[in-house]
């Protein structure tokens, strides 16, 4: 019996830092050149490449609502 060709995709997590993201990013294979495309995901947090078909998404780093102790000004 055939089984149907499925296609695994990895999703891509990117930081903030990371933008703006492109594909195909600066370590892929040779193998896996297209034409470069910037990838619009900061409004949807995830998107795909239209060539390649990566997932890529964006990570969030949540809100603690604690000031970090090196943001501290003031004298001890």
């Amino acid at each position: 019996m055939n089984q149907p060709h499925t296609k695994v995709i990895d999703v891509v997590y990117v930081d903030e830092s990371d933008l703006p993201v492109y594909c195909p990013g600066p370590n892929s294979p040779l193998w896996s050149m297209h034409p470069r495309v910037y990838i619009e995901i900061e409004t949807s947090k995830k998107a795909h490449c239209p060539y390649c078909g990566a997932q890529y998404q964006l990570r969030t780093t949540p809100a603690t609502g604690v000031n970090d102790a090196s943001d501290d000004i003031s004298a001890p």
